[in-house]
């Protein structure tokens, strides 16, 4: 079987939703204290609750997804497939007290699911426990094999790509919110997963932020492949090109992406790079300007399709007159995907046009 045929039949499993991890979930929240740190949780709650039987956790944890709590063996009796580590934290570590309660998941007929740094199959007592229980430990940031690099031709289909001002400020609910937002007007799209999170929910993905650099543009081609001219992808931004830290792969994947459309995402009480004080936040226009400017490199056509803004600090009554401000300054639609509304409808009618 060649390249080719592999990343076709993926292609085509992905587009009839068939998942490539394994569902329903168990939800592990950790010991986690920071409902910030639970965000892997929170968003497969959200977005794919149906898939997800439940949540347990250890003591000192503080957070809840409001999921029934189920330990492992409950899980599995109740059709749970996969314990997923829901906790992205600081240096993306497994803890020593979550060790036990993985290998009782693995006893009880769990697969094991993370999306963090450290490698499940680094920890020999997950490895040991796998072994002896048949259990899978799939770590979702590894790269396939195989990952050509860029080649910059021009693919069949449309695709949107959602970047930001910077990063952790609403990319993923936005692709999420618009694929929705497209399938209810009987759209045919697909939901493009580059994180570990939007790669828990789709069922699979392309870990952008785990691909070596050279490769970067070649897996965002991969992972959007030609597609019938009517078909959307709707593909998860990464970073920011703003960001000191992480524009390498926001680049690479907007390049590859080849995005018809692009949304801005952003936070309007962001001041500052997230964990980058001394580095101001570009504003929207900032943005728009250079998204064109460098994605116009492989799509010529590019445009902005509107301003996604994160109003969840505001109520309803400064978030819509915010979102009115913003739209009479920057003469495009601007919603919040989560409040959704007549403001919702506009952007996605501006990208479809």
């Amino acid at each position: 079987m060649t390249m080719a045929t592999v990343l076709q039949r993926r292609a085509d499993a992905e587009r009839e939703g068939v998942p490539t991890l394994p569902q329903p979930y168990l939800l592990f929240l950790g010991d986690t204290s920071e409902a910030g740190y639970a965000k892997t949780a929170f968003g497969l709650a959200d977005w794919a609750g149906d898939r997800c039987v439940g949540e347990w956790s250890i003591a000192g944890c503080t957070v809840t997804t409001g999921l029934p709590r189920l330990s492992p063996a409950d899980a599995a009796a109740a059709g749970a497939r996969s314990l997923v580590i829901g906790v992205a934290n600081q240096g993306g570590i497994i803890g020593e007290r979550w060790v036990a309660v993985l290998v009782e998941a693995m006893e009880a007929g769990l697969d094991i699911v993370s999306g963090l740094h450290t490698r499940l199959a680094n920890i020999p007592a997950l490895v040991d426990a796998a072994r002896r229980t048949g259990r899978h430990l799939i770590d979702v940031r590894t790269p396939p094999p195989l990952i050509p690099v860029g080649n910059g031709r021009k693919r069949s289909g449309k695709r949107l790509l959602t970047v930001g001002t910077d990063c952790a400020l609403g990319k993923k609910y936005t692709a999420l919110a618009l694929h929705r937002a497209f399938v209810r007007r009987g759209v045919d799209a697909d939901f493009r997963a580059t994180g570990q999170t939007g790669i828990m929910i789709a069922g699979g993905g392309m870990p952008m932020d785990a691909v070596v650099s050279d490769f970067e543009a070649g897996a965002a081609e991969m992972l959007s492949p030609d597609a019938p001219d009517d078909h959307w992808d709707l593909i998860e931004g990464q970073g920011s090109i703003f960001n000191p830290a992480y524009a390498a792969v926001s680049l690479g994947l907007l390049h590859g992406s080849q995005p018809d459309v692009f949304v801005v995402c952003h936070d309007p009480t962001r001041k500052v790079i997230l964990g980058m004080e001394s580095f101001a936040l570009p504003t929207v226009e900032d943005v728009i300007d250079l998204t064109i400017r460098l994605g116009s490199r492989t799509n010529p056509a590019i445009r902005c399709g509107g301003i996604s803004l994160n109003t969840a600090s505001f109520d309803a009554d400064s978030a819509e007159a915010l979102m009115a401000a913003e739209r009479k300054r920057l003469g495009l639609p601007v919603s919040d995907p989560i409040r959704g509304g007549a403001s919702f409808d506009a952007l996605v009618e501006n990208i479809l046009a």
